[in-house]
C-alpha cells in the first residue's frame, strides 16, 4: 500500500492509503522522493468548468524523481536501485508507474539533489523552439521558475535578456541568472516605452511569454520586433485567448507555442537538462524555495499561486 493525494473538490485534498500500482509490460515503478509543483497544478485544484471530482489517486503530480524499485516484463536498461527522473502523471504519491521510455537516470553526481525533470526538460525544449542565437534582444515575461531557467540559458547563448515580471525579488533573480536588464510589470505602456529605449526602437528579436495569461501575452505581441518571434511558454488553460493579429501580421512575426506533446521531444529537453545541471551549466537548487510534506499538498498549491516572499518553486518531499 502507499500513500497518494486525491483531489475531492475544489481546494480540497485527502490522503488515502491506495493500492501500490505494478508496472505492466515496458514499464518501471518509481519509489518517489519528491514532485514538483506546477503553476499548471493551481487552476485544475481551484477547480474548473471542466474538473471532474474526485481526481485520480496522485493526479496532478508530474515532476516526480526517484528510485526504480520494480521493472515490468521486457525492460532493458533500468533495473531497480536505477535514480531517475520521470515523465508520469500521477505522482502526488509515494510511488507511481511509468513507461521506461519516459525515465532518465540520474548521474552519481545529482545524488541527494532533488531533480524534477518534467519543467526543466520544458525550458530546454522552449529555449531549443525559441531559436535564440548571439547577438539578440530576448524579453522574457514572468521570471518564475520557467522564466529564470530560460533567462540563464538565452543569455549564456550571448542573447541580451529583458526580464520583466511583477515582484522586485523576481527580478533581482532574473539578474543573477543572467538578465542584462530588467523591467517592473506595471505599467503596459511603461513597459513598450522602456523597451523601446533599450532597443533604439527595433523592439525584440525574440519575446517569451511565460506566464499563461492575456495581458502578457498582449504585451509580448508588443514588444517583438518585425520578423521576430513571440515564443507562448505560458500555459494557457483558463479559456480563449484573443490577439492583436493586425499587429503580428503588419510585423510578419512567428508566433510559436512551445508545448511539446511529442515525447521523444519531451525526453530530448529532459537528456539536455540533465545533462546540464549534472555538468554545472546550470544550477536550479536556488530555485527550489519552498518544500511540503504530502500533507501539506494544499500549502504548496496555495503558495504557487500567492507567491509568498523569496517563493519561486515548492516541492513535495516524501523522503
Amino acid at each position: 500500500m502507499m500513500r497518494a493525494a486525491i483531489l475531492e473538490g475544489p481546494e480540497q485534498f485527502r490522503i488515502e492509503t491506495a493500492t501500490l500500482p505494478a508496472p505492466g509490460p515496458g514499464e518501471v515503478r518509481i519509489r518517489l522522493e519528491g514532485c514538483g509543483v506546477c503553476a499548471s497544478n493551481v487552476e485544475p485544484w481551484q477547480g474548473q468548468p471542466w474538473s471532474q471530482f474526485p481526481g485520480d489517486p496522485g493526479g496532478l503530480g508530474h515532476e516526480g524523481w526517484g528510485e526504480i524499485d520494480a521493472v515490468g516484463e521486457g525492460v532493458e536498461g533500468l533495473m531497480p536501485g536505477d535514480r531517475v527522473a520521470s515523465l508520469s502523471f500521477r505522482s502526488f504519491a509515494d510511488y507511481d508507474v511509468a513507461p521506461a521510455d519516459m525515465v532518465v537516470k540520474l548521474p552519481d553526481s545529482l545524488s541527494g539533489q532533488p531533480f524534477p525533470g518534467e519543467p526543466l526538460g520544458c525550458a530546454f525544449n522552449i529555449f531549443r523552439r525559441s531559436d535564440i542565437r548571439a547577438g539578440q534582444t530576448v524579453a522574457i515575461i514572468g521570471i518564475g521558475f520557467l522564466g529564470a531557467v530560460l533567462t540563464k540559458l538565452a543569455s549564456d547563448a550571448g542573447a541580451r535578456v529583458i526580464a520583466i515580471s511583477r515582484r522586485q525579488e523576481s527580478l533581482d533573480l532574473a539578474k543573477r541568472y543572467g538578465a542584462a536588464e530588467t523591467i517592473p510589470m506595471h505599467d503596459h505602456y511603461a513597459i513598450i516605452d522602456a523597451v523601446k529605449a533599450l532597443t533604439g526602437d527595433a523592439m525584440c528579436a525574440r519575446v517569451i511569454e511565460a506566464v499563461g495569461k492575456q495581458w502578457p501575452l498582449d504585451l509580448a505581441g508588443e514588444l517583438v520586433g518585425f520578423g521576430g518571434k513571440l515564443v507562448v511558454a505560458g500555459y494557457h488553460q483558463d479559456g480563449p485567448r484573443q490577439v492583436n493579429m493586425q499587429g503580428w501580421n503588419w510585423k510578419g512575426i512567428d508566433v510559436i507555442n512551445a508545448h511539446e506533446r511529442d515525447p521523444a521531444i519531451q525526453m530530448q529537453g529532459l537528456r539536455e537538462a540533465v545533462d546540464a545541471v549534472a555538468t554545472g551549466r546550470l544550477d536550479p537548487a536556488p530555485l527550489y524555495t519552498h518544500r511540503y510534506a504530502l500533507e501539506e499538498l494544499g500549502e504548496a498549491l496555495a503558495a504557487t499561486r500567492d507567491k509568498p516572499e523569496h517563493f519561486v518553486k515548492a516541492l513535495v518531499m516524501f523522503r
